[in-house]
Formats: C-alpha cells, sequence, structure tokens
C-alpha cells in the first residue's frame, strides 16, 4: 500500500460518462509531491493516530477461525456515496477443517462496552447456515461467534450467509482506524472541489469495520464478489470484472463485481461515487492483453492526471516482460479515485487519492508483490513494500533517466540508514506504525532487493528468481524464507548469512579504503565497520572498486569483505590515479572513504619451512584457512591446493625441482601473503 491513486468506479455497460462537477471551494495551499512510499505509509499512519495499533482477534478466536479455510466471499452490500451506512449481506464459504464445526467464529466490528447511544456499530440481523438460521450469535468486542443450527462434518463446504446494518466506526477504534470512510471534497492542483466519494481500507486489520470476515494473512479466498446497490448517478468499482449492472426502482442501480482469482481479506474493496471512466489496454510481449479501467472524479480529475493515466499500459509491459506475466489479466487493473492520503493496492483496482510516476508504479507492482503472491505474516510486509518499492526504481529505469533512477536509489539508501537500528523483520506484528515504517519497510525493503541483484551478478538469474518466486507463489502467501530458497536454487550457494545480516541483522556497514601502489601490484588495505547497535557484527558483503588510471582509463573490480580487516592485491598494467569504493551505488554503505596510503606496503612473506623441502613444505604464521598457490620462476601457476591454519602443510608432489614462490590467498582473494622456497 502506497501511493496517489484516484477512486474511480463506473460500470462497464453504462460506457463513459461524465460527472458533474460542483463550483470550486475554497483555494488550499498546493504541497509539494508526496514520494510514492512515503504516501503509502502515510495512509496508514494518518488513519493510526490515536488508534490502539492491535490485531482485533484475541488468540482464542483466532484458534476457532482457524477450524475453517475460506473459500468464497459474497458481498451483497447496500452503500452510498456520501455516509459511512452499511446494510446488507455478507455469504462465507468454507471448508471445515479436521474437525466437524458446531460453530462459525468471525470478525465485525462492535462499539466498545459503554459507548454512548448513537455511536456507530455494525449490528447483526440474523445468520443462516446451510439454509437455517443460527440459534445464537455470541459477540464478545469484535469477535463474533454463530451457533450453528446443525453441525458441519469435517472436509465439507459450508455457506454461511450473516446479516447485518449499521455505522462503520470513524474514530480509529480498530488498527490503523477506518476501514470504511467517505469524504465530501476532493483537492486537485491545491484546490478544494465539493464531491461525495466512500471508499474501503481494509489493510492491515479493518476490514471487520465494514463486513465480516476471518482477518488471516494465511487463508486467502479461492474468489470473491462484491455487489452494490446505490443511488444513480453514483458508480461503484470494485474487484474483478463487473459481470452486470442492474437498474432498479426509485433510482437505483446495483453493481455486481467478482473475481476468480484468490484474493486476501484485506484486499477486497469498494469505491462509491459519480465516478467518469477512462478505459485502456495493456499488450505485454507474448500477451495476454490487460484490460484497464480507471475511475476518476470527473472530467476535471481525468484531464489532470490523463498523461498519468496513459503511462499504465507501459508499466504493466515492462513488469510483464522483468517478472512474468500480468496474473490478473483475464480480468482489468485500474485506477479508483478516493482521499486516502495516499494509495493502497486493492487486487485489480487500486485506490489512490492522485496520481504521480512513482506513486502509480509502486501501487502497480504490488499487483505481483503483495496482491499476487502475498506476504504470509506482517513481520515479512517487506516482501510487499519493499519490492513494491522497487518497482519504483524499475519503471524509472525503464522509462525515465539512469540519473533519475541512480538518484532514486541513493535517497532510498540513504533513507534506509536511518534504520540503522531496526531489522527489516517486524517483529511486533500488532503496530501498524512498525509495520508501515517508510525508512525500514519500504526503503531498507527496496534496498535489500537491490542487493539481492547484485548478488546475482547478472541480471537474468536475479530476474528469473522473481518469475519463479511469482509462479511458485501464484495466489499463495509466501515468508522471506521462500524467497531465500529460491536465491539460493538459482546461485547454488547457501544465503543465510546474508538473510541473517540485512532480514534479521541490525546496521549498515562503513568501509575505510587505504591503497597503494607497489609496481605492478594495486596493494588495499579495508577496515570495515558497522554502523548501529554496538557488537553488531560485520557484514560479509562483495564491494565494487572503480579504479582510474593516469590515460583516464577506468576498471571495476569485486572483492569479497568477509572480514573487518583485510588486505587485497590485484595487479594492474597502468598507473592508478583515484580509486571509487561501490560506483554504481549498490551498497547502502555509510560514509565509506578512500585514501592514498604511501605507506602500505606489499603483503609479508611468510615463514616456509624446510627450505629447501621434498616432498612437503609446512606454513608457520598462518591463522586461518587458505588457498595456496605455488608459482614458478616465471609467474606461472604450477599448483594450487587449499590449505587449513590447523594443518598448515602444502604438498609438493608432481613438482620439478626448482625455485618458486608459494601464495597465500584467502576465501575473499584478498592476499595474505607470499614466500620463496626451493624444491630439491
Amino acid at each position: 500500500m502506497k501511493k496517489y491513486l484516484v477512486g474511480l468506479l463506473l460500470g462497464l455497460s453504462c460506457g463513459l460518462v461524465r460527472a458533474q462537477s460542483g463550483a470550486p471551494a475554497a483555494v488550499v495551499q498546493a504541497a509539494a509531491p508526496t514520494p510514492a512510499g512515503l504516501a503509502c505509509a502515510q495512509a496508514h499512519w494518518r488513519q493510526a493516530a490515536g488508534a490502539q495499533a492491535v490485531a482485533t482477534a484475541s488468540v482464542r478466536h483466532r484458534q476457532k477461525m482457524d477450524r475453517y479455510d475460506v473459500k468464497w466471499y459474497k458481498l451483497d452490500l447496500a452503500l452510498e456515496n456520501n455516509s459511512r451506512d452499511v446494510a446488507g449481506s455478507v455469504l462465507l464459504r468454507v471448508r471445515v477443517g479436521a474437525q466437524a464445526l458446531d460453530s462459525l467464529a468471525f470478525e465485525l466490528y462492535q462499539a466498545p462496552v459503554g459507548s454512548l447511544a448513537g455511536t456507530a456499530t455494525l449490528r447483526i440481523d440474523s445468520v443462516v447456515a446451510g439454509g437455517r438460521r443460527s440459534l445464537g450469535v455470541l459477540r464478545q468486542g469484535n469477535d463474533a461467534t454463530a451457533a450453528l443450527p446443525q453441525p458441519a462434518a469435517a472436509g465439507t463446504l459450508l455457506d454461511v450467509r450473516i446479516y447485518y446494518h449499521g455505522t462503520a466506526p470513524n474514530g480509529k477504534s480498530a488498527a490503523i482506524g477506518n476501514g470504511f470512510n467517505t469524504a465530501a471534497t476532493y483537492s486537485l492542483g491545491g484546490v478544494a472541489y465539493p464531491y461525495n466519494v466512500t471508499w474501503s481500507l481494509s489493510e492491515p486489520f479493518s476490514a471487520h469495520e465494514w463486513f465480516p470476515c476471518k482477518q488471516v494473512l494465511t487463508d486467502k479466498a479461492d474468489s470473491s464478489a462484491v455487489s452494490v446497490t446505490t443511488t444513480l448517478p453514483n458508480k461503484v468499482g470494485s474487484n474483478g470484472l463487473l459481470r452486470r449492472t442492474v437498474l432498479l426502482p426509485n433510482n437505483k442501480v446495483r453493481y455486481e463485481w467478482s473475481s476468480r482469482y484468490p484474493i486476501d481479506y484485506y484486499l477486497i474493496s469498494v469505491a462509491v461515487a459519480p465516478y467518469v471512466a477512462y478505459a485502456g489496454a495493456a499488450n505485454p510481449a507474448g500477451g495476454p492483453r490487460v484490460p484497464i479501467l480507471n475511475y476518476a472524479y470527473d472530467q476535471r480529475t481525468l484531464d489532470y492526471y490523463k498523461t498519468e493515466f496513459d503511462r499504465i499500459p507501459g508499466f504493466i509491459e515492462n513488469y510483464s516482460n522483468l517478472v512474468g506475466t500480468y496474473y490478473f489479466a483475464q480480468e482489468k487493473y485500474g485506477l479508483a479515485l478516493a482521499p486516502i492520503g495516499g494509495g493502497m493496492e486493492h487486487q485489480t483496482l487500486t485506490t489512490q487519492d492522485g496520481l504521480d510516476f512513482t506513486l502509480t508504479a509502486h501501487e502497480l507492482f504490488h499487483q505481483w508483490f503483495g496482491d499476487n503472491a502475498t506476504c504470509a505474516s506482517w513481520e515479512d510486509i517487506w516482501l510487499n513494500e519493499g519490492f513494491a518499492s522497487y518497482g519504483e526504481y524499475l519503471s524509472l529505469q525503464a522509462f525515465s533517466t539512469p540519473l533519475a533512477a541512480r538518484k532514486w536509489m541513493d535517497n532510498a539508501q540513504f533513507l534506509a540508514q536511518s534504520s540503522a537500528f531496526s531489522t527489516l523483520r517486524v517483529p511486533d506484528t500488532t503496530s501498524v506504525a512498525r509495520i508501515f515504517d517508510y525508512n525500514t519497510t519500504y526503503k531498507k525493503g527496496a534496498s535489500v532487493v537491490h542487493l539481492l541483484r547484485y548478488l546475482c551478478h547478472d541480471d537474468a538469474r536475479f530476474f528469473r528468481v522473481l518469475r519463479t518466486y511469482q509462479r511458485q507463489f501464484s495466489g499463495r502467501p509466501a515468508r522471506t524464507a521462500d524467497l531465500q530458497r529460491l536465491f539460493e536454487a538459482e546461485l547454488g550457494q547457501p544465503l543465510d548469512y546474508f538473510f541473517a545480516q540485512w532480514y534479521r541483522g541490525q546496521g549498515f556497514p562503513i568501509f575505510d579504503v587505504r591503497w597503494n601502489q607497489a609496481g605492478a601490484n594495486l596493494l588495499l588495505h579495508v577496515e570495515e565497520r558497522v554502523f548501529g547497535p554496538v557488537g553488531a557484527p560485520v557484514f560479509r558483503t562483495e564491494v565494487d572498486y572503480q579504479l582510474t588510471f593516469l590515460d583516464g582509463s577506468t576498471r571495476t573490480v569485486r572483492f569479497n569483505q568477509t572480514q573487518a580487516g583485510q588486505d587485497f592485491t590485484l595487479p594492474v598494467s597502468g598507473l592508478v590515479t583515484a580509486i571509487a569504493i561501490d560506483p554504481d551505488g549498490w551498497l547502502p554503505d555509510v560514509n565509506s572513504t578512500v585514501q592514498r596510503d604511501d605507506q602500505l606496503g606489499p603483503p609479508a612473506e611468510f615463514s616456509l619451512y624446510p627450505n629447501p623441502a621434498q616432498d612437503q613444505l609446512f606454513i608457520s604464521g598462518l591463522y586461518a584457512d587458505a588457498t595456496a598457490e605455488v608459482l614458478n620462476a616465471t609467474g606461472q601457476r604450477a599448483a594450487r591446493q587449499p590449505v587449513s591454519y590447523l594443518q598448515p602443510q602444502v604438498s609438493l608432489q608432481g613438482l620439478r625441482p626448482g625455485f618458486y614462490w608459494l601464495r597465500l590467498v584467502g576465501h575473499g582473494g584478498e592476499a595474505l601473503g607470499q614466500a620463496k622456497f626451493v624444491k630439491q
């Protein structure tokens, strides 16, 4: 959830309609554009202000809800564009678990005990299960349990319809406050215009504020349907396809939307207003064609944002090429405008309060990361938000300039550094502020995605992993460990060290580099420190160095930093005049420094014995495992073998008698030392 999108909803069968707009209201001061990820985060923060940020269901109630699996949500509601009143029914089709079910537990908002008369609340009128009315419903706060007329057998499907009515809360009483809201104005270009619009925003814990549901991330419904009856000229936008529009007596109309794709509870949405629709399509290479349906407040907003609306097809085509087909192509994509103070990635119809380049890119990339594949726990929200933020960078790479993309990443890494005392993993999954922490979840998340790309050494490998992730977890929840396994399979190496330091760990590296040139050898001494908690371990990471030579040419080399202090030696064919660390900005390092040190000498010589030697050569002074390289008098490598510091010996079998050099190399490719010896 991130940026500005417009909650514009219109019935397809109604065609493109211009809504009448009122006279402009008083002029307000225009604000500078808000960064996309920040706009998304602010949409949560604003609603969470003053709220007790806790998940709604009690542990005991969650256990009761775990006794069944949601298969289908069918909402049939009466809504207007100027009210938080809700009335109608919701059908839950569930599959009973391993034990028979005698009651159905779900969540629905209820005003706290002792609230004043008239306080917003949602009242249950009746519950019908298997065609028979429930004998009673127990409500304990937002936890509701309906007794079934007869037990449902294990493994069977059960339809339960909940009839209810009331007014959605507006006092920030749940985790983010208002899961369902209404407004009487919208702002455009610094001017406020009269306009009535109603919308939903359920992430992370507020779907229950407008419909009965099970708020468990790991239980995605197989499909959903949303039918809304409202007053003309209102239009309603929701998930999936508009299957039917039904004109009713008394100037009423019912819009019937449905989606056949799996969906998480917080991605089900509605937006109600006298919208103007703007249709189009994207045509990704290799297909399928993606219908696009956007909902603007009126013709004024459509004209104002048309350039940004027209970016959407290209964005879809680029993402489809990079990470796999748009998975909801059989239905649609689009934006619906609503004054939510940011953006929210509702499945197939994102809600935004305006459009700009990065906001639109961010929310759209959520359709892959956060909608198709969803995080299985708020602990792993970076799988949604970090990747969606990286979608901004990918779009800048494709449609803007290299400088704009580099500035975006530099800024993301700079902001991420303020989270040096936080982990990317969210330890408190009940705290909205922590879940949607901008600098950590969004910016550090994007920085870590960028590091994974760097680790692959090859864009083809990086995007292959992302496509595999999308295929394997299409319509399913995923954890960080799942992503780790895919990268390990692609790279053929364990990556627990990477995720331990970047996902579960704290801090950022600082590299202090001293260098000198001794003839044809470039010498580097690198000291790594950690910006963050005292005692945080140093980061194991590859680091690029760009060498600039006297003739103006450059060369980039990569060394593997595995410990706090390391020496590297590199043969060079010219005079080095300058060195830059991480020239392409892959690493979120903090104020690293590079300076020439004329006192820096070549690697120290180790002591070898016996010397001359026959079959075995022993090394004195070796304190770490290394690789021994034996070079003949002309500098050609004659032998190479691993050496343990516990048994520091080198076999000389197969070597002809003569003069040799023994060079020791560390795990990161750094030179540890060299010495002469004679083979008898």
